[in-house]
C-alpha cells in the first residue's frame, strides 16, 4: 500500500462538477489500496475575487488581515471536496493549515514553511480516512494565519509529502505533464516521461510555469518524487525525481523561455574594483532582482556593464542607472525592454561537449543575433530580440532532436550531427 499526496489546483476544483470529478478520481485511487492526503487550492478565480473585495474597502489592505481573508478560499474547497468524497462513500476529514499546524515564519503573503505536525493526519489515515488539507496557508508562532504566495498549494503538497515520507506527490493541473517546450510554440513538443528535479528547477526558474519554483526546491531538498498529471484525462504524466541515470540522461531535456526580460547598459564607467558593486548595489537597494550580467574588458581605463531585470522593473532600474551614471561620470546609459531569454536545459551537459556550439549555430542559421550569454552546469541561456522568440525556440527544439527522439534518446542524433 502506497501513501500518496495529491494536489489539485484551482482549475481542477473550479466548480461543483469538477470537485465531484476530483472526488471520483480520489475514490478510485483509494479503492486501489492507497492511503491518500489531498491538498487543494481555492476554486478558480476565488483568490482574485477576494483580493478585489479587500481593495474595495482598503487600497492597501493590512497584510495580516488579507491573509485571514485569502485563506477562506481554500477552506471552502476542502469542505466541499470532503462532502463530495463522503457522497462517494469515502470517509474524509478536512483541515485548514492552522488545524494541521503547518508552521511558517511571519512574513504575510509569502510565508515559508518551517515545520509540520503530522500527528492528526497520521491518526486519520490509520482510521481509513482521506485527509483533505487546505493549500497555500499556515500559521506562525503567534497563531496568526499566513499565506505562502501564489502557487503556494504546490509547496504545501510537497511539504506534506516530505513530512509524511510519502511514496509520491502527485500534482494535478490543466496539463498532462512537463513538455520539452511550450506546445503552443512547437506543436511537436513531447511530454517527458521523467526529468530530474535539477532540470525542473532550471526550467521553472527560466519561465516554464508548470510548477511553482519553491515546490521544486522543496522536493529536491527532501527527495520527494513528484509527478505532474492532468486533472481532466488519464495518463502517466511526468515524474520529477532526484534520481539521475547518467546512462540514459538526455543531452537536452527541454527548451525554456522568458518573455519578461529587459536589458540595461551603462557605458564608459571606470574599470576598477568595486564598480560592479556600486552599480548593482543601488539597484539592489530598490529591491530589483538582477538576472544575467556581462562586463566587457576595459581597453582605455573604462568598461561597459550590462545586466537584465524583470520587465516590470525596467523603468525604475533605468532611472536608477542614470543617477549612477552621473555619479560615476559614465559616458552613456541605454536600455531595451524588447528582449527575451531562451535557454536549453539538460543534465547531459555535464559530460558532453559541443552543446553550446550546436545552440549558437542553430540560432545563427536563422539569422538570430545573440546579445548576452549565461551558463551553468546544466543550462545555457541567451538573450535575443523578442521578435525571434518563436523562431529561436523552434530552431533549438529541432537542433537537439527534441521533437522526434524518445525521452533520453536525443543523444545519438546530436552526436551524429556534431561529427
Amino acid at each position: 500500500m502506497a501513501l500518496i499526496v495529491q494536489k489539485y489546483g484551482g482549475t481542477s476544483v473550479g466548480n461543483p462538477e469538477r470537485i465531484s470529478a476530483v472526488a471520483v478520481k480520489v475514490a478510485r485511487a483509494r479503492a486501489a489500496g492507497h492511503d491518500l492526503v489531498v491538498v487543494v487550492s481555492a476554486m478558480s478565480g476565488e483568490t482574485d475575487r477576494l483580493i478585489k473585495l479587500a481593495k474595495s474597502l482598503h487600497p492597501d489592505p493590512p497584510a495580516r488581515e488579507l491573509d485571514v481573508l485569502l485563506a477562506t478560499g481554500e477552506q471552502t474547497t476542502i469542505a466541499l471536496l470532503s462532502m463530495a468524497l463522503e457522497r462517494q462513500g469515502v470517509p474524509a476529514r478536512s483541515y485548514t493549515g492552522h488545524q494541521v499546524h503547518i508552521r511558517t515564519d511571519n512574513v504575510h503573503g509569502k510565508a515559508r514553511i518551517l515545520d509540520i505536525d503530522d500527528k492528526r493526519v497520521r491518526d486519520d489515515l490509520k482510521k481509513g480516512r482521506v485527509v483533505v488539507i487546505a493549500g497555500f496557508q499556515g500559521v506562525d508562532e503567534e497563531g496568526d494565519i499566513t499565506t505562502l504566495g501564489r502557487g503556494g498549494s504546490d509547496t504545501t503538497a510537497v511539504a506534506m509529502a516530505a513530512a509524511l515520507n510519502a511514496d509520491e506527490c502527485q500534482i494535478y493541473t490543466d496539463v498532462d505533464g512537463v513538455y520539452t517546450t511550450d506546445p503552443r510554440i512547437v506543436p511537436t513538443a513531447r511530454r517527458l516521461d521523467r526529468i530530474t528535479d535539477e532540470e525542473m528547477l532550471e526550467m521553472a526558474s527560466l519561465g516554464a510555469k508548470v510548477l511553482q519554483i519553491r515546490s521544486v526546491e522543496f522536493a529536491g531538498k527532501y527527495k520527494v518524487p513528484l509527478r505532474v498529471l492532468s486533472s481532466f484525462e488519464d495518463g502517466p504524466g511526468t515524474l520529477i525525481t532526484y534520481e539521475e541515470n547518467q546512462m540514459e540522461a538526455p543531452l537536452i531535456s527541454g527548451i525554456a523561455f522568458n518573455r519578461d526580460e529587459a536589458k540595461l547598459t551603462i557605458r564608459g564607467v571606470p574599470d576598477r574594483p568595486g564598480i560592479a558593486a556600486q552599480i548593482l548595489g543601488e539597484v539592489g537597494k530598490a529591491n530589483i532582482n538582477v538576472d544575467m550580467i556581462v562586463q566587457n574588458v576595459g581597453a582605455d581605463g573604462s568598461t561597459d556593464f550590462t545586466f537584465t531585470v524583470h520587465r516590470t522593473d525596467y523603468a525604475k532600474a533605468l532611472d536608477i542607472l542614470r543617477q549612477v551614471a552621473q555619479a560615476l561620470k559614465a559616458r552613456e546609459v541605454s536600455g531595451d525592454d524588447k528582449i527575451v531569454k531562451i535557454s536549453v536545459v539538460g543534465v547531459g551537459m555535464r559530460s558532453h561537449a559541443g552543446i553550446a556550439s550546436t545552440m549558437f549555430k542553430a540560432l545563427a542559421d536563422e539569422g538570430i543575433n545573440i546579445q548576452m550569454i549565461s551558463t551553468s552546469e546544466i543550462k545555457i541561456s541567451v538573450v535575443v530580440d523578442e521578435k525571434y522568440l518563436e523562431l529561436g525556440v523552434r530552431a533549438l527544439h529541432d537542433a537537439f532532436g527534441l521533437d522526434r527522439a524518445p525521452a533520453g534518446q536525443n543523444k545519438r542524433k546530436f552526436e551524429q550531427a556534431s561529427r
